[in-house]
C-alpha cells in the first residue's frame, strides 16, 4: 500500500488522481527508460603519466610529512594502531607504505541495493549514475520565490526525484529542513526518503548517531538486521574534509560507524583553489587526494573492505570576491583529474556538476553543462548535484531540476551504443528515394519515425509562430509547468503499510532520547 508524505496512507484521494488521469488521457512526459548508465567511450586524460605520478608522490609527501590534522581519539586510535604518527595536536602522519596497503583493501567497485532491488546501481568502472541536488539552505521556485529550506518543500524534490528515471540517487538532503530541530530532522530526512521514494539514498553521517539512525531506518525498510544489513551496502553518507587538511570528529565518526556496519562512505574534500588550496592546479589536486586518501584509509582501517568512494569536489573561487566558482575550466579539467587518480587506486569515483548562477538561465545551463561534461568523460561513478542546484549550492531550484533532468537524457541517449547493420544502414531505402527525392513517406523512414531519435520532454522545436500562439513560453516557463504537473500527478512507490508504521515509530522513540541534545559523536558497535 503507498506511503503518501506523512507516512499514512490515503487510498481515497490516490484513486481520485488516478481516475482522473485515466478519463483524461493525458500524453505522458517523454522519459528514458531505467537503466545502468554506462560510459561506452574511454576517460579523457588531463594528466599525462608523468604529470599523474607527480601529483600522486606530492600527495604521499604531504602525508609523511605534513600530515592531516584528525579530531576524535577513537579515530586517532586507529590511526595509532596501524603505525601512523600521531602527535599531540592530533596531526596525523602515514608512511607512503602503509597508506597504499590500506587504500588497496577497498573493493573496485560494488551494487548499492536500495529497498527496491529493481533500483540498484553499480558504484565504479564504467558506470554513470546521476544524483539529485543535495544540501542547499535555500529553495526557490518561480511561483512562490526564494525561501528557506523546509520540510514540504523537501518532500516534493524527492517526489521530483523520484519521478525523473534519470535520477539515480538521492544526496545526503535534497535541501536542508530548517524549520525542524537541527539535532533530530535527520530521521525525518531519512524516512521520508525512504517513503516516498525507492531509490538510493545518502543519508546525512554528522556523526556516529545520525549514520546509525539511517541504517536502522533502512533496515526497517527493508526487513532486515543489523548483522544482515553489514553485507548488503543499502545506504550511503558523504564526509567532507574541511579543507585544508583537517578532519573533524562528526565526520570520522559518522565515516567510522558508517563502515562498522559495511554501508557506504564517500570521501570528498571541498577543495576551492585560491582559498582552501594553493591558487593551482597541480596544488589543489595534490591537496584533494591526500585529503580524499587519509579518509579513505580510516574507512578501511575502521573495516577492511568496507565501501567507499573516492570523492573530489574542486574548483576555483572569483579571486576578485572570492565567491566559489563552478561550471569553469578549471572545475571541469579538476574533474576529469579526479577521475584519473581515482582510477590510479581502483576505487570508484564521486565528482558533481554544479554552477555559480543566481537564477535558472543560459549561465547556470552553460557551467552546468561545461562541469557534467567533465564529469562525464572523467569517468565519475556517482555524479552529484547534476540536477536542481543554484546559487553556488546555496538554493535548490525546482526549475533547474527539470532543465537539467532534459540535459541529463540528453547525455545519457548520446552514451548508447549505436545500431549499425544492414537494415540500419538501409542502402535499399536510399535507392528506393533516389537522387533529389526525400525519406519522409518510405518504408524504412516508417518502420522507424516514432523511435529514431530522442525525444524531449522540454526543447520546444515549434516554428516561431506556433511558439507565439502558444504563449511565446522560455525553456523556464515550461519547467515551471513541468513541476507543477508532476507533482500534482506523482505517487509514492509502494511500502507495506507495517514498514511505514515501524518506521514512524522508530523516528518517534529517537526523537524522545534525543530531546534537545545533539546525537553522540561517537560510533555504536553492533
Amino acid at each position: 500500500m503507498p506511503a503518501t508524505e506523512s507516512g499514512r496512507t490515503r487510498a481515497s484521494s490516490s484513486s481520485r488522481r488516478r481516475k482522473k488521469r485515466d478519463t483524461t488521457a493525458k500524453k505522458e512526459m517523454p522519459q528514458l527508460d531505467k537503466l545502468q548508465l554506462e560510459n561506452r567511450f574511454q576517460p579523457i586524460q588531463a594528466l599525462d603519466e608523468e604529470q599523474l605520478e607527480r601529483v600522486h608522490l606530492a600527495s604521499l609527501r604531504l602525508l609523511e610529512e605534513q600530515g592531516i590534522e584528525v579530531m576524535g581519539e577513537l579515530a586517532l586510535n586507529l590511526f595509532r594502531d596501524a603505525g601512523a604518527d600521531v602527535d599531540a595536536a592530533g596531526i596525523v602522519k602515514m608512511d607512503r607504505a602503509l597508506v597504499e596497503e590500506t587504500i588497496a583493501l577497498a573493493p573496485e567497485q560494488f551494487d548499492w541495493i536500495p529497498r527496491n532491488p529493481a533500483n540498484t546501481i553499480r558504484v565504479g568502472g564504467n558506470a554513470i549514475n546521476f544524483g539529485l541536488v543535495s544540501g542547499p539552505p535555500n529553495v526557490h521556485d518561480c511561483i512562490n520565490g526564494r525561501r528557506a529550506g523546509n520540510i514540504a518543500d523537501y518532500r516534493k524534490l524527492i517526489q521530483l526525484g523520484q519521478h525523473f528515471n534519470i535520477i539515480s540517487f538521492f544526496g545526503n538532503q535534497a535541501l536542508a529542513p530548517t524549520d525542524l530541530p537541527a539535532n533530530n530532522r535527520h530521521l525525518d530526512t531519512s524516512s521520508i526518503s525512504l517513503t516516498l521514494s525507492d531509490k538510493p539514498f545518502l543519508a546525512t553521517g554528522i556523526g556516529g548517531g545520525r549514520a546509525r539512525d539511517a541504517v536502522e531506518l533502512c533496515a526497517l525498510a527493508k526487513g532486515l538486521s543489523l548483522d544482515e544489513m553489514q553485507h548488503i551496502p543499502s545506504v550511503a553518507t558523504n564526509i567532507n574534509i574541511n579543507s585544508p587538511r583537517k578532519l573533524d570528529d562528526s565526520m570520522a565518526y559518522g565515516a567510522m560507524q558508517m563502515a562498522m556496519l559495511g554501508q557506504i562512505t564517500v570521501v570528498t574534500p571541498f577543495t576551492l583553489m585560491g582559498a582552501m588550496t594553493p591558487a593551482t592546479m597541480a596544488g589543489a589536486l595534490v591537496q584533494q587526494n591526500a585529503e580524499a586518501l587519509l579518509g579513505i584509509c580510516l574507512v578501511q582501517l575502521t573495516r577492511p573492505g568496507a565501501p567507499v568512494v573516492y570523492g573530489g569536489f574542486t574548483s576555483n573561487v572569483d579571486m576578485r570576491s572570492g565567491s566559489p566558482a563552478f561550471g569553469t575550466p578549471e572545475n571541469a579539467l579538476a574533474n576529469i583529474a579526479g577521475g584519473q587518480m581515482a582510477r590510479r587506486y581502483r576505487l570508484p569515483y564521486r565528482t558533481s556538476a554544479c554552477n555559480a548562477a543566481n537564477s535558472v538561465d543560459a549561465q547556470a545551463t552553460w557551467e552546468t553543462q561545461m562541469a557534467l561534461w567533465g564529469a562525464v568523460t572523467g569517468y565519475g561513478n556517482l555524479i552529484y548535484h547534476a540536477a536542481g542546484w543554484l546559487e553556488g549550492g546555496l538554493v535548490a531550484s525546482f526549475e533547474k531540476v527539470v532543465v537539467d533532468c532534459e540535459m541529463l537524457q540528453h547525455m545519457a541517449a548520446m552514451l548508447q551504443p549505436l545500431n549499425i547493420t544492414d537494415a540500419e544502414i538501409g542502402l535499399d531505402a536510399i535507392d528506393e528515394v533516389g537522387p533529389g527525392g526525400h525519406f519522409f513517406g518510405c518504408a524504412h523512414t516508417m518502420e522507424r519515425y516514432r523511435t529514431a531519435f530522442y525525444e524531449p520532454f522540454l526543447s520546444d522545436w515549434q516554428n516561431h509562430e506556433n511558439w507565439q500562439l502558444a504563449g511565446s513560453k522560455d525553456a523556464t516557463q515550461r519547467a515551471t509547468e513541468i513541476w507543477q504537473k508532476v507533482l500534482e500527478e506523482s505517487e509514492p512507490p509502494p511500502i507495506d503499510l507495517s514498514v511505514v508504521e515501524s518506521l514512524d515509530a522508530y523516528v518517534a522513540r529517537r526523537k524522545e532520547d534525543l530531546g534537545s541534545d545533539e546525537p553522540l559523536l561517537e560510533p555504536l558497535p553492533l
